[in-house]
């Protein structure tokens, strides 16, 4: 039987169909039943007529990877959110309507191509966020009365929107991450941050945000012109760092802002050192070392939601907590990277420890791992000082930012060359880990 994208999409639509027994099936149940979907995708539907949905790439590997990818994701967005299984409902509506309809809908119909990924149309995305959104909602409403915890009506119909959003876009992204892997995950983690938001935190904090308002604008914007003056940022860069500073100006105030900005500046001038080395070796930041969308997105993203966070829920002080971590980790990543091009003899793959030219994804030095400790710690010291974080909370910081480029350094050996992953994700995974390690500890 000949493949059929048509076909594949449709399975991978209906297959939604079972999330609706979660508004009666236990989590236990339900994890239960998402094992025997993987087993069932894994060995009998290859001998059972599943051929015709394999993609010629998963016959030439032999393994159908993306379909053992959609119940595994779902057996994790249900163990991650046991108890809030709403969530987990939502997400797998989004992976399965709204990602199924923007290849269906983008194929029939997409004409106009994403800049930043010629292979993706707005119209297969928009689709995506309209279906996707509009099926999360009604999951999301559907398991409802399964979650001990009440759930407000105004999460329904407003996150499980927010999620498709920020899942179509990651499934814009220029990876070969599967995604069967990154939108359930973009659509849960999106979901669970909106979980967060608390009505009379945010009445209570709104006075002081609108007081911070004007000059969160106005220290912005004039730090956005001056940098795209210097030739520090691109065009793209500035509008996106804007918006971030903005946010981060916003739920932290100017200490917040100080700090984004003292992560911002130790990337600029490390990248300028040992220019001439960097670009007689072919690893010199690219455009001259001015910071893009991408990056300011990648080591900045979570900070600015942990900002959000911050004036929207009741956890102000671990949401600063948050932020102070992942820009650490992103800044202090950047400056071991740079100083270990600059000034590293001898440079490591961190996977197997076998010598590798300088600026290899995943690889290490002593000098860049000691530009790491120190950038590392001073950017806690300053967060610290700063009164974003208690002293005490200094080494728990230091710590994460490691973490975060430890994980970085494994997945960039691993995973960046067969561009399963990119540079930028890379970065975003790093702050995210930091963030996820400072959650952790106790």
């Amino acid at each position: 039987m000949s493949y059929s994208e048509t076909k594949r999409q449709a399975v991978h639509i209906a297959m939604v169909g079972w999330a609706f027994l979660l508004r009666v099936l236990t989590w236990r149940q339900a994890a239960a039943l998402a094992v025997v979907a993987l087993l069932f995708n894994a060995f009998v539907l290859p001998r059972a007529g599943g051929r015709a949905i394999f993609r010629p790439d998963d016959v030439r590997r032999g393994i159908p990877a993306g379909i053992l990818y959609y119940p595994l994701a779902v057996l994790l967005l249900i163990l991650c959110f046991r108890h809030r299984l709403d969530i987990a409902a939502a997400a797998w509506a989004i992976l399965a309507v709204g990602d199924g309809m923007a290849t269906l809908l983008g194929r029939r119909f997409g004409r106009t191509p994403i800049a930043w990924n010629r292979d993706k149309t707005w119209e297969g995305t928009i689709a995506f966020m309209v279906c996707g959104g509009a099926a999360g909602v009604l999951l999301c409403w559907w398991t409802r009365p399964n979650v001990s915890v009440p759930v407000p009506m105004w999460f329904v119909g407003i996150a499980p929107l927010l999620a498709a959003a920020a899942a179509a876009m990651v499934e814009t992204v220029r990876i070969r991450l599967d995604d069967n892997l990154s939108v359930p995950f973009a659509a849960g983690g999106a979901l669970w941050l909106v979980s967060l938001a608390d009505g009379p935190s945010a009445a209570a904090m709104l006075p002081g945000v609108g007081r911070r308002l004007l000059p969160a604008i106005l220290v912005n914007a004039g730090f956005a012109a001056v940098a795209f003056a210097e030739g520090a940022v691109t065009r793209s860069g500035l509008i996106v760092g804007a918006a971030i500073g903005l946010a981060v100006y916003l739920g932290a105030g100017w200490e917040g802002w100080v700090m984004l900005f003292a992560t911002f500046a130790s990337a600029v001038i490390t990248s300028k050192v040992g220019w001439r080395r960097k670009t007689a070796l072919g690893i010199a930041e690219e455009r001259e070392g001015r910071r893009g969308a991408g990056n300011a997105l990648a080591n900045c993203l979570v900070a600015a939601i942990a900002a959000l966070v911050a004036i929207t829920s009741p956890d102000q002080g671990l949401a600063w907590l948050v932020l102070v971590a992942s820009l650490t980790a992103g800044a202090a990543d950047t400056i071991a990277s740079e100083i270990g091009k600059a000034w590293g003899r001898h440079t490591f793959l961190i996977v197997g420890f076998r010598p590798v030219p300088p600026g290899t994804s995943g690889a290490v030095s002593l000098e860049g791992t000691l530009a790491n400790f120190a950038g590392a710690f001073g950017l806690a010291a300053l967060g610290a000082a700063l009164g974003l974080i208690p002293a005490a909370a200094i080494p728990m910081v230091i710590v994460a930012a490691l973490a975060g480029a430890l994980v970085e350094s494994v997945l960039g050996a691993t995973l960046e060359k067969p561009g399963i992953l990119n540079n930028d994700v890379l970065n975003f995974i790093n702050t995210a880990v930091a963030a996820a390690v400072v959650l952790l500890i106790p």
